[in-house]
């Protein structure tokens, strides 16, 4: 089965730098500022309006974060905030955000700021010692977070899981897909116990998808929407350890509801459109429908050196894509 997805004509992607003062003007700072390879880009993404820099001398609210107690302390001192915005079309969305991240970074090392990316609801570094915005793009480079929940009706508490074949309370989902005009992707309904194996299992299926995606993006800059497979083949290059290959099984989610038939209830991520938008804003990750075990099961493999309880479709290598790094 084909899952499609809709490709919007321009997405748009902020950051957030949180400060106690401005004593320059920021609008005029960047992109001068903008130290390193993205001095260049800054100074073409400002002038044909792709990068835009605004000043707020109110303190910035979230709505959602992952910040740390210090980081809250900090942000509750802050008095103003500067937002940095960038947009483009999607073949265009992995260096247009590379050099707004990059700007913003400079912008919070020039006041001693806060910089937050909204998306993920995480802070990203900008310390002397920190190396900058990379050169070369990789998802774990603070471009995905992960919201992790637990079922109020688990059957084992997360602290001390009881029975890992009985417990399903478990659902993790990406923040930060969208950017690049893709769902979010979550797992429900896996023991609490596995919270690092899923998020594991995720991240390589991010990976895996947003490789795919850019690579469509840069050869079909014009396209109005993609259809990718619902059934994905997992293969030792996506693997950071390697391993062998095995597949996992897509399905369209509503991330407001979860699965049906589960008791109790859960705080459900927003990862998108309001509902009945028309557009898929998340998939399930899921087994492949040969695989006979459970979703635990199914996860402890997929973990495992050697994965010999799994479904294997198409074992045949493609050709790796440049665009992410390994």
């Amino acid at each position: 089965m084909k899952i499609t997805l809709p490709l919007p004509d321009a997405m748009t992607s902020l950051f957030i730098v949180a400060t106690d003062h401005a004593p320059f003007d920021v609008e005029s700072f960047v992109p001068w500022r903008v130290g390193g390879p993205y001095r260049r880009a800054a100074i073409s993404a400002a002038g044909n309006g792709a990068l835009s820099v605004t000043h707020h001398p109110t303190p910035w609210k979230p709505i959602e974060t992952n910040l740390t107690d210090d980081e809250r302390r900090r942000l509750r001192r802050t008095k103003q905030h500067i937002v940095v915005e960038s947009t483009a079309p999607p073949h265009k969305l992995l260096t247009t955000v590379q050099v707004a991240r990059a700007s913003a970074r400079a912008l919070a090392r020039e006041c001693d700021g806060l910089l937050i990316d909204p998306l993920t609801g995480s802070t990203i570094l900008t310390c002397g010692r920190c190396a900058g915005e990379p050169t070369h793009f990789r998802l774990n480079d603070d471009w995905l977070s992960w919201d992790v929940q637990v079922h109020d009706a688990a059957t084992c508490p997360p602290w001390d899981p009881s029975d890992m074949g009985a417990c399903d309370c478990l659902r993790v989902t990406s923040r930060g897909l969208r950017r690049f005009a893709l769902p979010e992707i979550t797992l429900d309904g896996a023991a609490c116990a596995h919270n690092l194996c899923a998020t594991n299992l995720l991240r390589t299926v991010a990976n895996r998808l947003l490789t795919d995606h850019l690579t469509y993006l840069t050869t079909h800059p014009a396209a109005t929407h993609r259809n990718i497979d619902d059934f994905l083949q997992i293969h030792p290059s996506d693997q950071p350890d390697g391993g062998l290959p095995f597949g996992v099984q897509l399905t369209p989610y509503d991330a407001d509801l979860g699965e049906l038939g589960r008791t109790g209830s859960i705080r459900r991520l927003k990862v998108g459109p309001a509902p009945g938008a028309g557009q898929i804003t998340c998939l399930k990750v899921g087994p492949p429908s040969g695989f006979t075990g459970s979703l635990n099961d199914w996860l402890c493999a997929t973990q495992a050196s050697h994965h010999t309880t799994l479904t294997s479709i198409d074992c045949r290598t493609p050709d790796p894509s440049r665009i992410l790094a390994a």
